[in-house]
C-alpha cells in the first residue's frame, strides 16, 4: 500500500512539480497550499509523512510542525520542513527544536527528497516494531530489546534472571508456569538432572519486593503447579 504524503507549499507551481514526482515514485500525496488546510487534513486524513514549506503566510512551517507534533490523537507523523529563506544554522537548529524529523533547503534535488522520505519512514517503522515489542501492564513498561522495566516511570532494578522470570510471566499472563518449565527456559537448566524450586522461589520472592505491592499481588503462586501472573 502507497506511503501517503502530506505536501504543503504556498508556491503553488513547486507544489505541483513536487505533487506528481512523489506520485511517479509510488507515494500517494494529498496537498495544500496553506498552513491551517494542512493542520486540518494532518487530522482527518492521518498521513504517513508530512513534507512542509516554512515560508507561508498565516500558519507556517515551524508553527505547523509544533501543532502536529504536539497532537495526541493518534499516532505520531515525521515531518521534514524545507525552505528556501530560512536556510541559516539557527534556522535549521529551530526547525529541529520545533520537532521537525528532517530539514531541506531549497533549492533541493527530487530524488534526495524521496530518500529523505523513505529514510524517516524507516526510522519510525523500527520505532513502532520496538515500541510494539514492549509489555505494558498496571503502569509496568518491560522493554525486551533495552531491557529495561520501569514501573509508574521509575527504573525498577532487576537482575538477568529476574528480569527473564517477569517477562515470561507477563508473557504468558493467566498460565501456570511450572517450576520445570521455568527453570528450562528461564535459566536453560536441564531437569532430569536440576528441579529444585528453591530458585525460583527466591527469585520470585525478590520480585515481589522490587515491584511493590500492588503488582506483587498479581504474581499469584498455584500450590502444587507452580504460579501465573494473573
Amino acid at each position: 500500500m502507497p506511503k501517503k504524503v502530506l505536501l504543503v507549499d504556498d508556491d503553488r507551481q513547486l507544489l505541483a512539480v513536487t505533487r506528481r514526482y512523489l506520485e511517479n515514485h509510488d507515494f500517494s500525496v494529498i496537498f495544500t497550499d496553506n498552513g491551517s488546510e494542512a493542520l486540518l487534513l494532518a487530522k482527518e486524513s492521518r498521513p504517513d509523512i508530512i513534507v512542509t514549506d516554512v515560508d507561508m503566510p498565516g500558519l507556517d512551517g515551524f508553527s505547523l510542525c509544533k501543532a502536529v507534533k504536539s497532537l495526541r490523537d493518534g499516532r505520531p507523523v515525521p515531518i521534514i520542513i524545507i525552505s528556501g529563506q530560512k536556510t541559516e544554522e539557527e534556522d535549521i537548529v529551530s526547525g529541529y527544536d520545533k520537532g521537525a524529523d528532517d530539514y531541506l533547503t531549497k533549492p533541493f534535488s527530487f530524488p534526495v527528497l524521496v530518500a529523505k522520505i523513505q529514510a524517516v519512514l524507516r526510522r519510525y517503522a523500527a520505532s513502532e516494531k520496538d515500541a510494539a515489542a514492549r509489555i505494558n501492564k498496571m503502569g509496568l513498561v518491560i522493554d525486551p530489546t533495552a531491557r529495561t522495566a520501569r514501573l509508574e516511570n521509575r527504573a525498577v532494578p532487576l537482575t538477568r534472571k529476574e528480569f527473564d522470570l517477569l517477562t515470561l510471566l507477563l508473557e504468558k499472563q493467566g498460565r501456570i508456569l511450572s517450576i520445570p518449565y521455568m527453570l528450562e527456559t528461564v535459566w536453560d537448566y536441564d531437569t532430569s538432572n536440576y528441579n529444585d524450586p528453591h530458585t525460583v522461589e527466591v527469585h520470585i520472592s525478590s520480585l515481589r519486593k522490587k515491584l511493590g505491592r500492588k503488582v506483587a499481588a498479581h504474581i499469584v503462586s498455584v500450590t502444587g503447579h507452580g504460579y501465573k501472573f494473573e
